[in-house]
């Protein structure tokens, strides 16, 4: 049986944390093989980023086209596209293809720092999130999407979920993980209902590539399936349990003095295998 193929098109990060990196342990982790394309580098660690130099759009288009020539992809994501023109030239790539296709619109770092400037912002809403099959914001990132402020409790975040499906058409997955409280509460909005899918927060500050963690486990597991499922909440719970696992055995990896990575491994580390 050939492998099933996940796609990341998405930025590098030196520490290991986030980014392409990221993607592909996630990938690895959840059985499917891992491609990838690179849109920026960044000088980043732990602590936040101290630069990016993007990868000129013509290309981050080659890059793709490349690869699609020879590799068949079962399911693709996206993470930072650094500017305007990576973010239509990856749309015009990947548009159409039907391929499963999961959006992570990365425009803030979870240490704080702004990735995407006013003109990217609108091509990832207007160009690309209308091609996905899901969408990933997290609050900030959705209120940016929404031109509004950002969610304050769990039934505004569905509000916004909701919303952003009626203006684009794209099943979304909205991240509650900045609300705080005792449960971490992301609401899927989907053509076929709207779900919330709860688990305990954890006491810890390895949380560096969340997000990228979280879209790049759903993708994988996309690309184990056979294209878009007709709901993304059996997925959605999947890779928030991987995700929670991750999360969970994160501080003992001890990598960096900022936001930590996450133990993208922890089940190989828990059985020796």
């Amino acid at each position: 049986m050939s492998a099933r193929v996940a796609l990341t098109v998405a930025g590098s990060d030196p520490s290991g944390g986030a980014g392409v990196q990221a993607d592909l342990k996630a990938f690895g982790a959840l059985d499917a093989f891992g491609t990838a394309v690179l849109t920026a580098l960044t000088a980043q660690s732990t602590r936040g980023v101290a630069g990016v130099h993007v990868v000129p759009a013509d290309f981050v288009r080659r890059q793709l086209e490349v690869l699609l020539e020879d590799v068949e992809v079962h399911a693709a994501k996206t993470g930072m596209l650094a500017d305007a023109a990576v973010t239509r030239a990856v749309a015009g790539v990947l548009g159409g293809r039907g391929v499963p296709l999961v959006v992570d619109p990365v425009m803030v770092s979870t240490s704080g720092d702004r990735l995407l400037d006013a003109a990217a912002v609108a091509a990832v809403r207007d160009e690309l999130v209308p091609l996905a099959d899901l969408v990933t914001p997290n609050v900030p990132e959705a209120a940016v999407l929404l031109d509004a402020a950002p969610a304050r409790g769990v039934d505004e975040v569905a509000a916004q979920a909701e919303e952003l499906l009626r203006r684009t058409g794209t099943a979304v997955l909205l991240k509650g993980g900045h609300l705080g409280g005792e449960q971490s509460v992301d609401v899927l909005a989907e053509p076929g209902g709207t779900h919330r899918v709860a688990r305990p927060r954890l006491a810890t500050t390895s949380t560096h590539g969340t997000g990228c963690t979280l879209s790049a486990a759903i993708a994988a597991l996309a690309a184990r399936g056979a294209g878009a499922p007709a709901s993304w909440l059996p997925l959605v719970q999947g890779a928030r349990d991987y995700l929670q696992g991750a999360l969970a055995a994160a501080d003992a990896l001890g990598v960096g003095s900022g936001n930590g990575p996450l133990d993208h491994f922890f089940a190989h580390h828990r059985t020796g295998a």
